[in-house]
């Protein structure tokens, strides 16, 4: 795996060496764009909107609009906004992790420990692995600040980014009906059916049913075929009402 950052995890006055990698990957199929006449691949260039003309990548540089005029960066800008935090994880706080709401989740790095942390790195996770606790932090990659929580996984740690409490939008202008727009009746039928289909969360029974179906058509069509594919079958509705609906739904697990 490729390193994608470099520096320390600060734990109170220790400090821990570490680097990061990617925890995920894309399952979905990586297709390209192709000129439909003869099949050649499309090339996006980066073009200077007055001229037309290709700008070369190592003359792009970065500006921020104010007043219709634009203030340009550069690498130093971006350090000095906040130097102390760009190859330095300071934990800040620890949490219970279940208190953290997944809309806040955006992805995963695993973290491996230099070879002069790693003392450290195993007081760090049997500390969070005991206490049933994780670090909240706040680091700098890509030149972007972003706020994180260190948790165990698996015996190693990982560093989980999330959102800041700006980054999420209101819910205010959306109509949603009253949870008092529900009967008692129909509201038991639903903790009946959820009952129902009730259990232990296992993440290797759910698999990426699309790309695997688009593959298929793929390997066919490389040999002349058309694949096999499933064929959606509509839901027939036969109630408009929502206690019918839901007795229907409890008969049709118990049949299945």
């Amino acid at each position: 795996m490729r390193t994608l950052w470099r520096g320390s995890i600060g734990f109170g006055l220790v400090n821990i060496p570490v680097k990061l990698y990617s925890a995920v990957q894309n399952s979905h199929l990586d297709l390209d764009m192709l000129d439909s006449k003869d099949h050649s691949r499309i090339k996006f260039q980066r073009i200077n909107e007055n001229t037309n003309k290709v700008v070369p990548y190592e003359k792009i540089v970065k500006g921020y609009l104010i007043n219709d005029n634009y203030v340009i960066l550069d690498d130093q800008d971006f350090e000095d906004a906040s130097p102390e935090k760009t190859k330095m994880i300071e934990l800040e706080n620890f949490v219970d992790i279940e208190d953290i709401n997944p809309i806040y989740y955006e992805t995963s790095y695993y973290v491996e420990p230099e070879k002069q942390g790693q003392k450290a790195y195993a007081l760090l996770l049997n500390a969070l692995t005991k206490s049933k606790k994780a670090g909240v932090a706040r680091f700098v990659l890509r030149s972007t600040e972003n706020l994180c929580v260190i948790h165990p996984l698996d015996d190693i740690l990982v560093v989980t980014k999330i959102r800041f409490q700006e980054e999420i939008r209101s819910p205010e202008d959306l109509e949603v009906p009253k949870a008092a727009s529900v009967t008692k009746k129909e509201l038991d039928m639903g903790l009946a059916l959820i009952k129902q289909y009730a259990g232990e969360f296992d993440i290797e029974s759910f698999k990426d049913e699309y790309t695997g179906e688009l593959l298929k058509i793929i390997k066919a069509k490389a040999k002349g075929k058309r694949a096999t594919v499933k064929k959606l079958k509509p839901r027939e509705e036969t109630s408009d009402d929502l206690y019918t609906q839901l007795m229907q739904s409890l008969n049709h697990k118990k049949g299945a």
